[in-house]
């Protein structure tokens, strides 16, 4: 039996898609808030996330950084990805997509007025494009709160931990952003939520971090 060690900062971020992981995986973990900058040089490639597996012999950590590899590892480890190489891509290829939002939304929030206006534009039409397409995802899978399949999945924990980037941490930067998405989201996206949440594997979780229901 191993366990792990997951550093990261703390807050939603890009780490809360792998915390929900360990969890519904049903392993031993810990969580790790180093001070930061000071333990920066610490950490592979000077950043976080970082997940160290501690085999259960004493050997030697396996340890991996980078938020989308420990996501696809643990998932591909206790089956939340299908063994189906092109079944898997489809999932991975959603929810890197997520990424790509994440990425354009914090672009417009630091840059100069004058292309202010254009870095929004372009985040919102990259915000619409995958509600629409994970929308059609859901109601193609049988509108039944999962993304694939009839079971809680990668692109199933990825896509409610985006959701909980938008409507929790993105506050913290932006006031209007909440209302923004909150506005967007679509009836099935939130049924996706509420399955989630309603999981037996993530129930205690849920119940120890907080709901979004109330948010949706």
């Amino acid at each position: 039996m191993v366990t792990y060690t997951f550093r990261y900062f703390p807050f939603i971020g890009f780490g809360e898609t792998i915390r929900l992981l360990l969890t519904a995986a049903k392993v031993e973990w810990t969580e790790e808030n180093p001070e930061w900058p000071r333990e920066k040089p610490n950490q592979p490639f000077g950043r976080m996330p970082v997940l160290f597996e501690h085999s259960a012999d004493g050997g030697p950590d396996f340890v991996l950084s980078e938020s989308g590899t420990i996501e696809r590892y643990l998932s591909r480890t206790y089956g939340f990805l299908p063994v189906d190489v092109k079944q898997a891509a489809l999932q991975e290829q959603l929810c890197d997509r997520h990424v790509d939002i994440k990425l354009a939304f914090r672009n417009q929030l630091f840059v100069k007025e004058s292309i202010k206006e254009e870095r929004y534009a372009k985040f919102e039409y990259i915000l619409d494009l995958f509600i629409s397409t994970q929308t059609e995802l859901l109601r193609k899978n049988g509108n039944i709160g999962h993304s694939f399949g009839t079971s809680l999945s990668y692109a199933d924990i990825a896509t409610y931990s985006f959701m909980k980037v938008f409507l929790i941490h993105s506050a913290e930067i932006s006031e209007e952003m909440p209302k923004l998405f909150k506005d967007k989201l679509t009836p099935e996206l939130v049924k996706l939520a509420a399955t989630v949440e309603a999981d037996p594997l993530l129930t205690a979780y849920v119940e120890a971090k907080g709901s979004i229901a109330a948010l949706v």
